[in-house]
C-alpha cells in the first residue's frame, strides 16, 4: 500500500514556510511485488509538521479541520491500495498466469492553510506604541524595535512563565477592510485570550486612538469586543507629569480605566506583571 498522509501540531511557528515553496506533496508509493510470492513494501507514510493554531482548509470536500495541539496528528489523506499478482489468478488449467490486477490510487486533496496564533495574552494598538518593547520587556522575545510604524511585520511570541505573549501588528484605521496589515493580524487576535490594550502617551489623542482600534476589533469580529482587555499608556517617560494627567483623566472620564506605564519605569512594569498573574491564576480555573 502507498504511504498516508498525516499533519502534526509542532511550537514552531516557521514550519508553515516549507509549503510555501514546495506547493505538491506525496507520500511514498508502495513497491512492486517480489519473488517467492512476497508482497510489495508499503510507501512511507508522510508527516508534515505545522504549527499549533494552524487552520487546514480542504478546498477539494470543503471541510475545515484545525490543529491546536503539540503533537496533535490529523490523517490529511489515505495511501492507495495494493494490487494483486498473477499468482493470485492461477488456476489448474493456467499454473503461470499473465493476468494481474493494479492497485487502487491513494486521496490526493488540494488545502490551505491558515495560521490562527493561539495565545494567552495579546498586545494590540496602533503601530509604534511600545507593543514590541513591552513584550521584549516582560519575556526574551528580543522583537525588533524601532521608531517608525510598522516595525513589526509578523506576530512576534513571547514566554512569560506559563503565558504565551502575542505581539499583534499593524492595526490601524481601516484594518478590518484590510488597510495596511490588517485582516492579516486581526485573525491572530480571534484566538487570543487576553487583550493588552497599548495607548501612547505621546498621542495627540489618546481616546481616538483607543476607539479607532475597537472599532477595528468590532467590524471584524464583535466577539473580539467581549475578551478581558486592560489598557496601557505606554511610553510614559516620554511626556510630562501634567499632560499624562491630562490624558488619563480624558480617558477615566470616559469610563476607560488604564494603568500608565513606561519600560524605563521598574514600579510599572510590577504592576504589569501583577496583572500577569492574575491572568495565570484565571488560567487555572478555565
Amino acid at each position: 500500500d502507498g504511504g498516508n498522509i498525516y499533519i502534526e501540531g509542532v511550537s514552531d511557528l516557521g514550519a508553515l514556510i516549507q509549503f510555501r515553496y514546495k506547493k505538491e506533496l506525496k507520500a511514498e508509493d508502495g513497491k512492486n511485488g517480489k519473488t517467492s510470492l512476497n508482497d510489495g513494501c508499503d510507501g512511507d507514510d508522510l508527516i508534515l509538521k505545522v504549527p499549533i493554531g494552524t487552520v487546514i482548509h480542504n478546498l477539494t470536500n470543503n471541510e475545515t479541520t484545525e490543529i491546536i495541539k503539540i503533537g496533535e496528528r490529523l490523517s490529511m489523506a489515505k495511501g492507495g491500495k495494493g494490487g494483486k499478482g498473477n499468482y493470485k489468478f492461477r488456476s489448474p488449467k493456467n499454473t503461470s498466469p499473465e493476468q494481474f490486477q493494479e492497485g487502487l490510487p491513494g486521496e490526493e486533496y488540494k488545502l490551505r492553510l491558515e495560521l490562527k496564533l493561539i495565545a494567552d495574552v495579546g498586545l494590540i494598538g496602533l503601530p509604534n506604541v511600545g507593543k514590541s518593547s513591552l513584550l521584549n520587556e516582560l519575556t526574551n522575545a528580543k522583537s525588533k524595535v524601532a521608531n517608525y510604524n510598522f516595525t513589526t511585520l509578523e506576530p512576534n511570541l513571547g514566554v512569560y512563565y506559563e503565558l504565551i505573549l502575542a505581539d499583534i501588528p499593524g492595526l490601524i484605521e481601516g484594518a478590518s477592510a484590510g488597510k495596511g496589515l490588517g485582516i492579516k493580524f486581526l485573525r491572530h487576535i480571534e484566538r487570543t485570550k487576553t487583550l493588552f490594550h497599548l495607548i501612547s502617551a505621546e498621542s495627540a489623542d489618546p481616546l481616538k486612538d483607543y476607539k479607532t482600534i475597537r472599532e477595528e476589533l468590532g467590524k471584524y469580529n464583535k466577539a473580539l469586543l467581549d475578551k478581558p482587555e486592560y489598557i496601557f499608556i505606554s511610553k510614559s517617560d516620554m511626556i510630562g507629569q501634567d499632560e499624562l494627567d491630562k490624558k488619563k483623566f480624558l480617558l477615566k472620564k470616559n469610563k476607560i480605566v488604564v494603568e500608565v506605564i513606561s519600560i524605563h519605569d521598574s514600579d510599572s512594569i510590577n504592576r504589569v506583571e501583577e496583572i500577569l498573574r492574575g491572568v495565570i491564576k484565571r488560567k487555572h480555573q478555565w
